[in-house]
């Protein structure tokens, strides 16, 4: 179900994060999940889903981390969880997004050829 209100909320912090990175090499927006998200070379690496929060693929371990310390959640989908990919609320707010983002954006850059 989508929260409009919820998604809203979401790419008010996304939206000014994610130009900033396409300002970086090999980094452009593209569809996933019927909505839009950060990628390079065509890997996408963060994405607002209609709940509001964002989705950041990073290593397993890291997203481990980040659970652990209350941050995140992991990224279910069909009842599993995902092991590379964490869902961060809107209240962890635009600093931590960012730092994420850069995170994912390193991390998806590093083992994309």
């Amino acid at each position: 179900m989508v929260d409009r209100d919820a998604t809203a909320r979401g790419r008010e912090i996304f939206d000014p994060i994610a130009e900033r990175q396409c300002d970086l090499p090999g980094v452009d927006i593209g569809r996933i999940f019927g909505t839009e998200g950060l990628r390079i070379r065509e890997k996408v690496f963060a994405f607002v889903v209609h709940s509001g929060s964002l989705v950041v693929k990073l290593p397993e371990e890291r997203v481990g981390e980040i659970v652990d310390e209350g941050i995140a959640g992991p990224m279910i989908m069909r009842g599993r969880p995902l092991r590379e990919w964490a869902e961060v609320p809107v209240d962890a707010g635009a600093a931590r997004w960012n730092q994420l983002i850069d995170e994912a954006g390193a991390f998806v850059d590093a083992i994309t050829p």
